[in-house]
């Protein structure tokens, strides 16, 4: 988790307003961790993504037999 919040102060700027009142506030921690999880989805896919294209390829038959029963 803390982790997270790192990641987030140093990308998004979770750490950089300084604050006066609670609405501006709010709306800058709400646009810092929306662009949090963007970056983050968008990170997931691209991981997704590469390791879909390192990946030899899956033959269409399964690799055990299967069971008739």
């Amino acid at each position: 988790m803390e982790e997270c919040f790192q990641t987030a102060k140093q990308e998004c700027g979770l750490d950089d307003y300084q604050v006066r009142r609670y609405p501006g506030w709010h709306r800058h921690m709400t646009l810092a961790m929306a662009a949090h999880v963007c970056l983050t989805v968008l990170r997931a896919r691209q991981l997704d993504t590469d390791k879909a294209e390192t990946d030899p390829p899956r033959s269409s038959t399964s690799a055990s037999p299967e069971y008739d029963g």
